[in-house]
């Protein structure tokens, strides 16, 4: 096991160097001129060539690239061009309040999307079967800035159970944060429950139909022992991966949510840097982003791998 986690730990740094370089390579080209950026589009161009200088940027890329990436493993992610701060604190911040959109949503993906499908798998071909296979499909079908706008108008407008956006830290009163993360958290179960339930629904139902769960049956095994102890443990094996790509989706593709709810998170950090080129912002947030999804797919493949020893000592186990 341990020379499986050294290998992954290797694959996973390798990804993150070559999206380092991509995140890099992609923000230089971008037409924003960083010294005009601080300086004001008033500046001389020897005001803006003096700080060009100054700041390395008139350096070949791969010096700068090198410079940008030391800063990085030493934990200087440089300075907002926009608001004249370090980038490390604020996006610190935007961080522990997407993980925390984030986190709660995924917890609630993964109870609730089981549940379903271990529910649906069990009464396969029956109401409860179908009328969850139109639900997920529903939530397949339909994009995440549209459930956003029916929790708005269902919640907020029509029974203003829940304001329509902002953020309260936990300092504020319990209610108070929970309020602010259950619109948001509600849109994003929506969107993503689907995948989980479906797929440990199909799993389920190939995996009672084994021999070995006719052969616990024939033994007199009780019901419950048979599915929670034998045929879950092994229909849980892809739903694992799926849950932990679901967790980098999540924090990936939060950007929309955030938005849409004004919810200061690193996806909606990453908006803003967009709107305003601030570059130094906009590369360490998208590099944090590729650094999750790697890391969550890492935990994927571990988990896999502790529950499937075939994939640990890659060949085939009796």
């Amino acid at each position: 096991m341990a020379a499986y986690i050294t290998r992954r730990l290797a694959f996973v740094v390798l990804v993150l160097v070559a999206v380092s370089m991509l995140v890099f390579g992609v923000t230089t080209l971008l037409p924003a001129n960083v010294a005009y950026l601080i300086l004001g589009s008033f500046a001389t161009p020897e005001q803006v060539h003096a700080l060009e200088l100054k700041l390395g940027l008139t350096d070949p890329v791969w010096q700068q690239y090198l410079r940008w990436a030391g800063g990085f493993l030493t934990g200087n992610l440089g300075e907002s061009t926009l608001m004249n701060r370090p980038v490390g604190p604020m996006l610190l911040e935007a961080i522990q309040r997407s993980l925390m959109l984030t986190g709660v949503s995924f917890v609630l993906i993964a109870i609730i999307g089981v549940g379903l499908g271990i529910a649906a798998a069990l009464r396969h071909g029956r109401a409860l079967d179908h009328g969850v296979s139109v639900a997920t499909y529903l939530g397949i079908a339909v994009p995440e800035f549209f459930w956003a706008i029916v929790v708005i108008i269902v919640f907020a407008s029509w029974l203003g159970w829940l304001p329509a956006s902002g953020y309260e830290p936990i300092s504020a009163g319990v209610w108070e944060w929970a309020k602010h993360l259950i619109a948001p958290t509600l849109t994003l179960v929506f969107g993503h429950l689907a995948h989980v339930s479906r797929l440990t629904r199909s799993s389920m139902i190939e995996v009672m139909q084994s021999p070995y769960i006719t052969a616990a049956r024939a033994k007199g095994l009780p019901e419950r022992v048979i599915v929670l102890h034998h045929a879950l443990r092994n229909a849980l094996l892809p739903t694992i991966t799926v849950l932990a790509l679901d967790f980098g989706r999540l924090m990936g593709g939060i950007v929309v949510i955030e938005t849409v709810f004004a919810y200061p998170g690193l996806g909606r950090l990453v908006v803003f840097s967009i709107q305003n080129r601030d570059l130094p912002t906009l590369q360490a947030a998208i590099l944090v982003v590729a650094a999750i999804y790697a890391l969550a797919n890492l935990l994927a493949d571990l988990l896999y791998a502790r529950f499937n020893p075939k994939i640990r000592f890659g060949r085939n186990v009796a």
